[in-house]
């Protein structure tokens, strides 16, 4: 599977029940709604909860969305702070007809130019598959390297990197360290600054709760057809009220794609009470979608 011919990539919520479960029914639905909307599919990164979960739970969260032998490209999240530990999962999904990893920059630790360069090659090195490392500062502490990219560019696992600072004089840097390597937003709502600096695509929290809605979005960016970039970022925006996914997992519920908006500790939906901006964001982008579809 070709997967530089997905633009957008979902980064995809893991459903819960009221008890904590997975909620495996709302969970097969999801990924199917990604599969008829044409959306590469993210699992088991941040908006996955993926940290909150256990190894069994994670395994068997794998085994079920591979199960569904959907159509779609899968990639799988890879974060942590342990490289041992790490490694080792990187060697279980290398068991997996997994298609891509993401691979973000190690947690707390705050490492430097060097111990990114080491972190990245040895799970490079690890791997067969395609990597799009991750630089997303707010969640891990510390920037990914530009310096460390340009060394590992090279390598013959590397893909891509996923931008998500919100910074474009940041992405600019990114595509230059990235070589012949593709850059894609980590943010929906900038991805309309990002794409005249050679973007790739987007991968996206939005396009859980809208996911034709984005694509088209996704596409009409790339493709310098988009006059409401206000509009996304506005309504994109709202998505992030609270720390993700707490406020895509309340509009999904309450649209009713997923049965409950649980979340595992130490998020909860109790720090979002307000959803009238999602509501709001729900209408405006519904008819925006009317008008351009």
């Amino acid at each position: 599977m070709n997967l530089n011919e997905y633009p957008l990539w979902t980064a995809v919520i893991t459903p819960m029940l009221e008890n904590g479960d997975v909620d495996y029914v709302s969970l097969e639905a999801i990924l199917k709604e990604q599969e008829e909307a044409k959306n590469g599919i993210l699992i088991l990164g941040s908006t996955g909860e993926a940290l909150n979960l256990n190894q069994e739970e994670m395994q068997k969260i794998l085994d079920f969305t591979i199960g569904l032998k959907l159509n779609a490209p899968l990639m799988c999240g890879v974060g942590g702070i342990n490289l041992e530990q790490t490694t080792k999962w990187v060697k279980y999904l290398e068991t997996l007809p997994l298609d891509a990893y993401l691979m973000v920059t190690p947690l707390y630790a705050k490492p430097g130019t060097e111990g990114q360069y080491q972190w990245f090659k040895h799970l490079m090195d690890a791997s067969t598959r395609p990597v799009m490392l991750y630089n997303v500062p707010g969640r891990t502490g510390t920037s990914l390297s530009f310096e460390a990219v340009k060394r590992l560019n090279t390598h013959p696992r590397f893909w891509a990197v996923k931008e998500a600072s919100g910074n474009v004089e940041h992405f600019k840097k990114y595509v230059e360290a990235a070589g012949e390597g593709r850059v894609y937003s980590g943010d929906d709502g900038m991805l309309p600054d990002f794409a005249p600096h050679n973007c790739k695509g987007l991968v996206s929290v939005a396009s859980n709760v809208w996911p034709r809605e984005t694509h088209l979005y996704v596409d009409m960016t790339l493709e310098s057809r988009l006059d409401d970039a206000k509009l996304w970022q506005e309504c994109s925006d709202t998505l992030f009220i609270a720390s993700n996914p707490v406020p895509v997992k309340a509009l999904m519920a309450q649209k009713g794609t997923i049965k409950t908006n649980t979340l595992r500790a130490p998020l909860t939906s109790e720090d979002l009470t307000d959803l009238t901006p999602l509501t709001t964001s729900q209408a405006r982008v519904t008819e925006w979608f009317k008008k351009n579809s």
